[in-house]
């Protein structure tokens, strides 16, 4: 079927795509589900803050998404999904199945993570690329979520994905102002 994905970073609007496509699908005769990573420690549903949310089952690899026959098949915070979860979208998409997933496509170091290097190297009919609003200069370019600790970036010495729990700050940012770690 068909693989649509919705990236970029913080705050740029990836789960309120997903939510305003899913949510017509609760009236029509279409079976799916909405999927998160039980990675995701902040929200108990996918949740926007434009202020709307849609129930999501919160799950550690994406293998129930194959049961049940499911039409539409929705991912949330795609990035926290392992690689070899890839595998099992092109299951999917090979059973008919429609995926929608939106999450982030790098890392805070700038490095895009492997499952979304492996989800585009599938020929996704859609990917829809947002953008945020940069919370150093204001501009409306932000194509990075840098990771702040006591207000300085962690440019290194962490995992590529860092649940937000609240030991750190996620900030959009443009390239102009993301800080990349120098070798």
């Amino acid at each position: 079927m068909e693989l649509i994905l919705i990236l970029g970073p913080m705050k740029s609007g990836k789960s309120f795509e997903l939510i305003s496509y899913s949510m017509p699908l609760q009236y029509a005769d279409i079976s799916f589900k909405v999927f998160q990573s039980a990675k995701n420690v902040r929200d108990e549903s996918v949740w926007s803050r434009n202020g709307v949310s849609l129930q999501a089952k919160k799950v550690s690899n994406l293998s129930e998404a194959m049961e049940g026959g499911l039409k539409v098949v929705g991912i949330d915070e795609i990035h926290m999904f392992e690689e070899s979860d890839a595998d099992i979208i092109e299951g999917l998409l090979k059973k008919g199945t429609k995926v929608v997933a939106s999450g982030l496509d790098t890392d805070y170091r700038g490095e895009m993570f492997p499952i979304i290097k492996k989800l585009l190297s599938m020929g996704p009919k859609e990917v829809e690329y947002k953008r945020a609003v940069c919370e150093i200069c204001k501009t409306p370019d932000a194509v990075y979520t840098q990771i702040y600790k006591n207000g300085e970036p962690v440019l290194e010495g962490l995992p590529s994905i860092v649940p937000e729990d609240g030991s750190y700050v996620y900030k959009p940012v443009c390239r102009k102002c993301f800080l990349k770690r120098t070798r």
